[in-house]
């Protein structure tokens, strides 16, 4: 009994000593074991590690390529226009024991890399047009962005792996005043197209109206040319009847005469019965006193 009673604690000591001595380090983790806050050693491969017990404590690092979001900037470019931009990097820590010693964790790290990319933003795109900035080559910018703020994440312990631009918006001010410069461009294009569309219809109005002109013209012309020969026809036509027959001539002559003036209308003849008018109705005069 006595010896099991020595024994039991000693096995609780042993198995409380292995508990805080034992410790893993998984894939994902890089560790660091600290002797009084001083580092001892630095473990960067997974697997079962130990350490001194209530003397050693471990620090682990994520060995990831983590993501940062950085806070909106505001952006004055090189001809004094105003932009909100909102970025965005990947980092990696490549160096835990730099990393331990001059941020000491994660949290201080993403608040000094914030500060780091903005004030990197600010100097590079304040050197650019705003135009520049909203073009393709605003790849090359990011591109000088990423290698300052590595030189500057390097003094951490960390690498930059990318550094993009999630968003580049005006300000609410600088936007109304180019939306009101589009709409007032739109609205002077606008004018100029309907001053121009004015313009052509006048013009083809004109031409279509001279064309007109130009065929009734033709027309008429035309219409007078065939009446003109319609008219020598016929009157060859009576030419050659009167020539054949000229009393025949002379009676159909006549009797459109009688056609014209004696059909009803408002108009009145007084004439002589002894007129030359009514010489084919034989004597009216001599059978008027029968």
């Amino acid at each position: 009994m006595k010896i099991q009673k020595i024994i039991l604690p000693i096995i609780i000591v042993l198995a409380v000593t292995a508990f805080f001595s034992i410790f893993i380090v998984k894939e994902i983790n890089q560790a660091i074991v600290l002797q009084f806050g001083d580092p001892k050693r630095i473990i960067l491969k997974p697997g079962l590690n130990f350490k001194i017990p209530f003397i050693q404590n471990v620090v682990f690092l994520d060995k990831r390529i983590l993501n940062l979001d950085a806070p909106p900037e505001e952006v004055i470019a090189s001809d004094q226009k105003r932009l909100i931009v909102d970025a965005f990097a990947r980092f990696q820590i490549v160096d835990p024991l730099k990393f331990y010693i001059s941020v000491g964790n994660e949290r201080v790290a993403r608040s000094r890399l914030s500060t780091i990319i903005n004030s990197r933003i600010r100097s590079v795109l304040g050197t650019q047009r705003l135009q520049t900035l909203l073009s393709a080559d605003r790849t090359n910018q990011m591109a000088l962005i990423q290698t300052g703020v590595n030189n500057e994440a390097e003094k951490f312990g960390i690498k930059i792996v990318d550094v993009r631009i999630k968003r580049a918006d005006l300000p609410p001010a600088n936007s109304e005043a180019i939306y009101r410069r589009m709409q007032t461009e739109r609205e002077r294009e606008a004018k100029e197209f309907r001053a121009k569309g004015a313009e052509m219809a006048i013009t083809i109005t004109s031409t279509a109206d001279k064309e007109v002109t130009v065929i009734l013209a033709n027309a008429q012309k035309q219409s007078e040319i065939m009446k003109g020969e319609g008219d020598g026809q016929r009157n060859k036509i009576f030419a050659d009847a009167f020539g054949k027959d000229p009393e025949f001539f002379a009676f159909y002559r006549n009797m459109q005469a009688y056609e014209n003036a004696l059909i009803g209308g408002e108009t009145s003849l007084i004439l002589s019965p002894d007129s030359e008018f009514f010489k084919f109705f034989g004597n009216i005069k001599g059978k008027q006193a029968q």
